[in-house]
């Protein structure tokens, strides 16, 4: 073999291990990382699916659970539950912050606090730094804003949530086949895991369209209005306990989606059903429980079918069943707390009979 020979066997022996080191396969499922104006570029590009999905139960916030769509979470779990309105993180102009003023965010520009129509640049394409129920960091972009049909100075939302497990941005809200690309509500303060409303300063809960924060607003229950000059937050917030029959107010739902029911309140915002129509059969109805914002005051069955004494165990020393009660127009309660009197409370409720085949099986969104 020639010295030629020689030094190019050589040579290709020391390259072959840089060779195999810069052909080796990264690892699975790791999605690059991008910086801070790459992933601000993204945002609102509708880059991710959305995803039409079914959950079992009433959800609160009306956000995904867990960004990993496969694994399961707890129901008083959420990718976003909060946003903060100062500082921004990203804006489209010289606005440094955001004010909320009653259902309709306002840019808070370096001068003045001054409304400005929600087209502005300084709301739409703004990024707000949110954190998760595990209060993990997640940031909140708004991609569009449209006021409501039903009242044009509540104004929707369009948002999505940086995805750091897919390094993208995406919709954090739960579709469903009737609301596929859910809008959400910008409402003041916040809620915790057990479904406990904080009126936490330059906070915020973008609450999306399919939960039951936004449900109650559309009921008519403002948390930011006033009726006969009582404020309407106590209201709404026992309609979330009353919506998602969180009757230990533990933040833990007993009820099934699309559950039929009918509301009524002490201040006449909502009135009892007294006749029949194609969405609502008076005869089938049945009262089901009295409720004020930490939970029911008093119930006659459950919603979903389970035992009454399954929720004494779920929250022992609530209730009392050595006594019924009698709260007039044929609402009777069979169970009642032990430190509210129910005739005080906020809301009632009807509904319809337990379904036949009671499943106690929870989603994973």
């Amino acid at each position: 073999m020639t010295a030629t020979k020689k030094y190019l066997l050589a040579w290709m022996c020391l390259q072959l291990p840089l060779l195999a080191h810069a052909e080796s396969p990264k690892p699975a499922n790791v999605a690059p990382q991008l910086s801070d104006a790459e992933r601000y570029a993204r945002r609102c590009q509708s880059q991710a699916p959305h995803r039409a999905i079914k959950p079992q139960g009433t959800m609160l916030w009306g956000t995904r659970r867990h960004w990993d769509t496969e694994k399961g979470a707890d129901e008083r779990s959420s990718v976003l539950v909060s946003a903060n309105l100062n500082p921004l993180k990203q804006s489209n102009s010289q606005v440094k912050a955001l004010k909320l003023e009653g259902g309709r965010l306002v840019a808070a520009s370096t001068t003045a606090l001054a409304p400005v129509p929600p087209t502005e640049r300084g709301i739409i394409g703004s990024v707000l730094q949110g954190a998760a129920s595990d209060g993990s960091p997640v940031e909140v972009a708004i991609c569009g804003a449209e006021p409501s049909a039903e009242d044009p100075g509540v104004i929707w939302y369009r948002i999505e949530a940086w995805n750091a497990v897919a390094q993208e941005w995406e919709n954090p809200c739960v579709a469903l086949d009737r609301v596929p690309d859910p809008r959400a509500f910008a409402v003041s303060g916040v809620w915790d895991a057990s479904g406990n409303h904080h009126d936490t300063p330059d906070k915020i809960t973008f609450a999306c369209e399919n939960g039951a924060i936004t449900k109650c607003i559309r009921w008519g229950y403002k948390p930011w209005a006033s009726r006969d000059g009582h404020s309407m937050a106590d209201l709404h917030q026992a309609c979330t306990r009353m919506a998602r029959a969180d009757y230990c107010g533990n933040g833990r739902s007993h009820t099934h989606e699309d559950t039929a029911l009918d509301i009524y309140d002490q201040r006449g915002v909502l009135s009892r059903t007294t006749e029949s129509s194609a969405d609502w059969d008076v005869a089938r109805a049945s009262f089901e429980a009295a409720w004020a914002p930490d939970g029911a005051t008093c119930l006659a069955r459950t919603r979903d079918g389970r035992a009454l004494a399954t929720i004494l165990q779920e929250c022992p020393n609530r209730f009392r069943t050595d006594t019924s009660l009698e709260l007039g127009k044929g609402d009777r309660c069979t169970m009642r707390r032990t430190d509210v009197d129910p005739a005080t409370s906020l809301l009632r409720n009807q509904s319809y009979g337990p379904p036949k085949d009671v499943s106690s099986q929870s989603d994973s969104l």
